[in-house]
């Protein structure tokens, strides 16, 4: 936030007034500048009735979805053990697999093929019951990490799809207290904003970049570049991977032994791919300031001198930083000669970047927010056609290290033998 004074703002005094809990903390340019205290938003009393199977087949989570799921188990006979090892659910078995391969893979939430046409029953149920498979396989994991990170691919999923769907509006009453649809575009109740938005970075996201009146917040339209359905969709996708996410855990306190003993092959499958990843990160995690990118060295160097880095750069540091397995207190310091650093809200925000697992961004994202550092033939291996991300250098800087020690030992002479 650029300037911004909480406490001399009429967007404060309002969200004061309107939530006692609310507490105004220093601001941290690039960041946002207030914070609240486990503002409790109700969802709606009554939620809108939703029949149309395919909506229930393309959301299965949806609230609506129960009755109609269960429906389904009764009429094809569809009982705890179909599901985990019949011939019928083979396939909804299959789409799960690849729903849970995705949320670990996948940089954009689930893919949202599926495995049959959700037009005909049979592809209804493969989609409904391979969302409930892939639920109570990371429910076995028990691991709430897992549980959030798939949660987090579904709701990405939704979000997709919601964008372009005619039933949009009948999700967004379902999940949000205050919510309107005039003349294209949408306004949400301030109490839900508040709610939503502390988990979405972006200028657009704090407050006192939002058309705000009357309690509400006018999600205007920007065109192609961030459309009003795309930035309600958004929101929700908040709202739907709690969610997700509650319910999985919700569904994990109540397994049984037996049942996580049948569901250990999947679950190892899953834990598999996840320490896959993990040990990607584990040889980043060995970079010394000698690896570091020219970007991350700029972020760094500017922020010592009391430069004040933008958005864009300050959350790059803090997400690299995280990738390369620098604990947060370091990272917090990196921000200590910032000329609006606070340290609660600094760790605050770091602490956040680090719980969800920020991934930093590209090459070319980091140019158009002026973050590169470097020039044409300033950096030889900036200058590669191949290199477009900064852990992308690193991993470069490691095996180039790692090849040099090798040829120096090979040339080092044997000084084992007797003189």
């Amino acid at each position: 936030m650029y300037g911004f004074r909480p406490e001399l703002s009429p967007v404060y005094h309002q969200l004061a007034s309107y939530n006692s809990r609310a507490q105004t903390i220093s601001s941290m340019r690039g960041f946002k500048c207030l914070r609240f205290q486990s503002i409790s938003v109700p969802k709606p009393l009554t939620i809108p009735d939703i029949n149309d199977e395919v909506t229930l087949a393309r959301y299965p989570f949806l609230p609506q979805a129960r009755g109609w799921i269960s429906g389904l188990a009764a009429k094809h006979s569809i009982d705890i053990d179909e599901l985990l090892d019949g011939v019928f659910m083979e396939r909804a078995r299959i789409r799960a697999r690849s729903r849970l391969v995705d949320s670990v893979d996948s940089d954009d939430g689930v893919s949202l093929a599926s495995v049959g046409d959700i037009h005909t029953e049979e592809g209804r149920l493969l989609e409904a019951f391979s969302f409930y498979y892939a639920r109570l396989v990371v429910g076995a994991s028990e691991d709430e990490r897992l549980i959030s990170r798939w949660a987090q691919a579904e709701a990405e999923r939704a979000q997709n799809i919601l964008e372009r769907d005619s039933i949009l509006i009948d999700v967004a009453n379902t999940y949000l207290s205050e919510v309107e649809y005039k003349n294209g575009v949408w306004s949400i109740g301030l109490a839900d904003f508040i709610e939503l938005c502390t988990g979405i970075t972006g200028s657009r996201w704090r407050l006192p970049n939002c058309d705000i009146s009357d309690g509400w917040v006018r999600l205007f339209d920007e065109g192609e570049r961030y459309s009003s359905n795309k930035k309600i969709a958004r929101l929700l996708r908040e709202r739907m991977k709690e969610d997700i996410k509650n319910d999985a855990m919700d569904k994990m306190g109540k397994m049984d032994e037996s049942l996580l003993i049948r569901l250990s092959e999947p679950v190892g499958m899953i834990r598999g791919l996840v320490a896959s990843k993990t040990a990607e990160t584990i040889a980043l995690i060995g970079a010394g300031e000698e690896d570091w990118p020219p970007c991350m060295r700029k972020a760094i160097g500017e922020l010592s001198q009391g430069v004040n880095v933008n958005h864009f750069g300050r959350v790059f540091l803090a997400s690299i930083s995280r990738c390369i397995g620098i604990p947060q207190e370091s990272t917090v310091d990196f921000f200590r000669n910032a000329p609006d650093f606070s340290e609660s809200t600094t760790s605050y925000q770091v602490g956040h970047v680090y719980e969800r697992e920020y991934v930093p961004s590209g090459c070319s994202k980091l140019k158009i927010n002026h973050n590169c550092a470097v020039q044409t033939g300033d950096d030889r291996l900036c200058d590669q056609p191949w290199m477009d991300h900064p852990l992308k250098y690193i991993r470069a800087k490691q095996r180039r290290r790692k090849l040099q020690g090798s040829v120096e030992t090979n040339q080092s002479p044997d000084n084992s033998g007797d003189a």
